[in-house]
């Protein structure tokens, strides 16, 4: 029924831990001391670690863009072959059904 799901969650699911590393930043130190330049520079730390987990959550984004991209178009390629399938098995058995009312109709006839 959902056949196309479970590739999606195999292409998706790898990359779920690295998305969660790389969304929840951990700063070195939450301590705030009383020095105003201690202060400072343990505020400069979390705004360039903030900066650097921003960038690979960019990159992982990205990445993961990507992957969507491609699992749609595989997606929608199997929809058309899907598609295909479906008329041809519709015109065969349109095509069956015709044969046996033709066959129903000649033994009708030759019964007589």
């Amino acid at each position: 029924m959902y056949t196309w799901l479970l590739p999606a969650v195999k292409a998706v699911l790898p990359h779920v831990g690295t998305i969660i590393s790389a969304a929840l930043p951990v700063f070195q130190s939450r301590k705030i001391d009383e020095n105003a330049a201690t202060q400072e520079a343990l505020l400069q730390r979390q705004i360039s670690e903030l900066q650097e987990v921003a960038s690979h959550n960019a990159v992982h984004i990205k990445e993961l863009a990507e992957q969507l991209k491609q699992m749609v178009v595989t997606l929608e390629q199997g929809v058309i072959a899907n598609e295909r399938r479906y008329r041809r098995l519709t015109a065969l058995s349109a095509l069956a059904t015709v044969l046996s009312i033709i066959a129903i109709a000649l033994w009708w006839t030759g019964a007589r």
